[in-house]
């Protein structure tokens, strides 16, 4: 064996014998004619001295190096990131299948929980997901209205089609999604029966929600919580993206007037303690998730492949853009020498 300064060379060369030829620990041991301890000792000192460098040739370890990189780009707590579809990129299921995943480690806690749930499409897929799960001392209560605006039931909220599967104490929000008026609003919030619930999704100890774009298209303006005209008129104004309900800017500030001063939906502000886990994806969603991201409105994110290349990239421009128009120091200015 080498000196003791030639340690790592000998530890190379066991990392070597294993990560790349595939050796046993006992082929490596007779090769560099040490005992199998000793061997087994040069391997890890390979891995803790950072000789060994694992890429996993795979879709998921493509993923994984993803949310990491989400997790360290945008300060999260949880990030999960699947693999796209090729063939169609804007399939929800692998997102949806990873938060049922997310949701049920939080109903199988053996201390009671108040989980909040929000509204949407994928997370509606969430839900249908989950299997039959049995945990009467926990709480589900919804973070939205539950009435749509011809009177019928809100179709993407969750809360009953969870009741449909998991033997859970579950608190609908027996309200309009948004109301006609803010007075109408601030009424209705007001009644004794509604307070109890609000304050229930106050003190909730995990919350999951979706994130909706804005425009045409958006889930506000299709099931006709919001006209044409008004969703322009936010969009003019800087609105970014929601979340049950409430609409807000590219800092993820919620924005004051508009459709805001209707939501029933308890208030939304930074997530702070309480683990507010968020399910996106599409091009479309990218700015939403970013504002999201940048107001810390979430703390979690399930995502699939290509949206998180995307956020990535987006965020990439963003920060060369401002370093770009950042004002160029005073003339004759100077770094002050060091003493």
């Amino acid at each position: 064996m080498a000196p003791n300064g030639d340690r790592l060379d000998d530890a190379a060369r066991a990392g070597w014998l294993y990560y790349v030829a595939g050796n046993t620990q006992d082929q490596i041991a007779a090769k560099l004619g040490v005992s199998r301890q000793s061997a087994q000792r040069l391997v890890s000192l390979a891995v803790s001295e950072g000789l060994v460098k694992v890429r996993i040739d795979h879709p998921i370890g493509r993923c994984m190096d993803l949310a990491a990189r989400l997790t360290e780009r945008f300060g999260l707590a949880f990030c999960d990131v699947v693999p796209t579809d090729p063939a169609a990129a804007t399939n929800i299921v692998g997102v949806a299948q990873a938060t049922a995943l997310e949701i049920e480690r939080w109903l199988r806690q053996p201390e009671p929980t108040v989980i909040a749930i929000g509204t949407g499409r994928t997370l509606k897929a969430a839900v249908e997901q989950l299997p039959p799960i049995a945990c009467p001392d926990h709480k589900v209560v919804s973070l939205t209205g539950s009435i749509a605006p011809d009177g019928s039931a809100a179709y993407y909220n969750v809360i009953f089609t969870m009741a449909d599967t998991v033997t859970v104490r579950s608190f609908p929000l027996p309200l309009p999604v948004i109301a006609s008026s803010k007075e109408e609003r601030d009424m209705l919030r007001s009644q004794p029966i509604i307070r109890p619930t609000l304050e229930l999704a106050a003190r909730a100890d995990v919350a999951f929600v979706g994130i909706g774009e804005l425009g045409p298209e958006a889930p506000l303006c299709v099931d006709g919580f919001v006209g044409e005209a008004e969703m322009e008129a936010m969009r003019a104004a800087g609105a970014a993206g929601e979340i049950v309900g409430w609409v807000f800017d590219t800092d993820g500030n919620v924005m004051a007037g508009f459709s805001n001063d209707r939501v029933t939906a308890p208030e939304l502000a930074p997530a702070r303690e309480r683990p507010t886990i968020a399910c996106a994806m599409g091009e479309k969603k990218q700015g939403a998730i970013l504002a999201a991201l940048a107001g810390r409105l979430i703390t979690g994110l399930v995502t699939d492949e290509k949206t998180a290349e995307g956020l990535l990239a987006r965020a990439d421009e963003a920060r060369t853009g401002a370093a770009r128009t950042a004002p160029a120091p005073a003339a004759g200015w100077a770094p002050a020498k060091a003493d």
